[in-house]
């Protein structure tokens, strides 16, 4: 059990340095929807069912809308994947 909830700490915090380290909103809400389930998960693991499920309806419609207003404001034909190195730089420095 404490090997799953490690797992489940480390998951969470590549959650929000996939969110923090990205410039695209494409890319970045899954970051956002990774640390939402993994998070809930860690409340699972604490035994505390309810407040998870609450607290993941709650935060996945935050998600959705401010992932359609980020991508209504942001067009962009050609959005920046974690792949590129300018992207790949700001996880480093993050790091």
């Amino acid at each position: 059990m404490t090997y799953f909830v490690f797992f489940l700490g480390v998951c969470f915090m590549l959650g929000g340095l996939a969110v923090a380290s990205n410039p695209s909103p494409y890319y970045g809400v899954v970051g956002l929807v990774l640390a939402s389930v993994v998070g809930c998960g860690w409340l699972l693991s604490l035994g505390v069912s309810f407040v998870s499920l609450v607290l993941f309806m709650v935060y996945l419609g935050g998600i959705l809308v401010v992932f359609v207003y980020s991508v209504s404001l942001a067009a962009e034909p050609f959005p920046e994947a974690w792949g590129d190195w300018r992207v790949l730089g700001y996880g480093v420095g993050l790091l």
